[in-house]
């Protein structure tokens, strides 16, 4: 008899430990591809937040429709270059003028199915041969068709037919951090993807002496690198969001900071160009200065809202529509005047012959005028 029931309390014990490895087993599995994210809040109250594989983004479509749409591009720069026959060429002026070639890279993205291509101004400016190359290794010659300096946008063209396009979204819906992808061909690694999420939108780029003069970009953490630019930047739908244009480097490396042209801003410049060879921008007529606490203060104005209009451009649309120096500009439309460069970039996105209402604040008293946009 007590055997048998050592027999039993020994199968009990087996049994037992046997359930708990099962059940620990599948406990474990089942939680392996659980994260637990603890958020410290401002009450002291320590919380828990369980994030599972699947809430994590799955970029696979967005990739692979996205980046049939973006081409590799190269360009050749071709010059001349004096150099001096010997000692006394340096002394006297003798020599030749020798043709130098320069090659350089960058990327670009359909947007049509006949070959219109978005890419960045710097990439083809002063090229004498452009190169588009497909993400199929299929290679045409691309003629350029127009640039606008200002915002660092370019159209080229090639003869294509039924040629993978993008959809673009509305990059105004983008919000602080969404994920994004960037595409291109960095260091000539064409169809490179790499992801981040959108770090800030209407970025100006801290000490900048380019030549943009449009500056509203969309700042990612995204890696970009030589290359990358005039590439896209997409949403989680492979949805076009903005062009990739500019790093911050002290090495020209990435290192953390990228730069891309909103789709919204970019789209619009390509359509005038390819319509007019050119861009089409309204002009307001005014000469602004942005307020902060002591120019407040020196002119006495309530708030720091709004830009400050110094001056008003005889004839201008401003004129016409009542708009005097001295008037601090609130609004363009239902958009604030945050500071000059917003304004800038709020106007370059109406064309010639639209009417908006803008918002003024004359000695304290808010006026709303209509301006009509005519053409810079």
């Amino acid at each position: 008899m007590k055997r048998n029931y050592i027999l039993v309390i020994v199968l009990a014990i087996v049994f037992g430990a046997a359930a708990a490895y099962f059940t620990t087993d599948r406990m474990l599995k089942k939680s392996a591809d659980r994260i637990s994210v603890v958020r410290n809040d401002s009450s002291g109250i320590t919380r828990s937040v369980n994030l599972s594989a699947d809430d994590y983004p799955d970029f696979t479509f967005a990739a692979e429709s996205a980046v049939e749409a973006v081409v590799s591009v190269t360009v050749v720069k071709r010059s001349e270059t004096y150099v001096p026959s010997g000692i006394l060429g340096l002394f006297f002026g003798y020599g030749q003028t020798v043709p130098r070639e320069q090659i350089g890279s960058g990327s670009g993205v359909i947007i049509t199915p006949d070959g219109y291509i978005l890419t960045n101004n710097h990439v083809v400016e002063g090229a004498t041969e452009i190169e588009v190359t497909m993400n199929d290794n299929t290679t045409y010659s691309a003629d350029l068709i127009g640039t606008d300096p200002a915002t660092d946008v370019a159209v080229i063209k090639v003869d294509g037919e039924s040629l993978p396009t993008i959809p673009v979204a509305d990059s105004d819906n983008l919000r602080i951090g969404e994920w994004v992808l960037a595409i291109g061909s960095p260091y000539q690694l064409q169809s490179t993807i790499t992801a981040g999420i959108v770090s800030a939108k209407g970025r100006k780029m801290p000490n900048y002496t380019g030549e943009f003069k449009i500056e509203s970009f969309i700042q990612t953490d995204a890696a970009v690198n030589p290359g990358n630019s005039g590439g896209a930047l997409v949403d989680k739908t492979g949805a076009l969001v903005g062009i990739n244009t500019a790093i911050i480097s002290e090495t020209g490396a990435y290192s953390g900071y990228s730069f891309a042209i909103p789709s919204n801003m970019a789209m619009e410049v390509a359509d005038d160009i390819i319509q007019y060879g050119s861009v089409h921008r309204a002009s307001l007529g005014i000469v602004m200065q942005n307020i902060d606490k002591n120019f407040s203060s020196q002119l006495k104005l309530s708030s720091e809202d709004g830009v400050y209009i110094t001056g008003v451009v005889p004839g201008g649309n401003a004129d016409k529509a009542g708009i005097r120096a001295g008037d601090v500009l609130l609004k363009i439309g239902s958009e604030p005047a945050r500071d000059a460069e917003a304004v800038r970039e709020l106007i370059s996105s109406y064309r010639q012959g639209e009417k908006v209402d803008v918002t003024v604040s004359r000695r304290g008293r808010e006026l709303v005028m209509e301006v009509v946009f005519a053409e810079r």
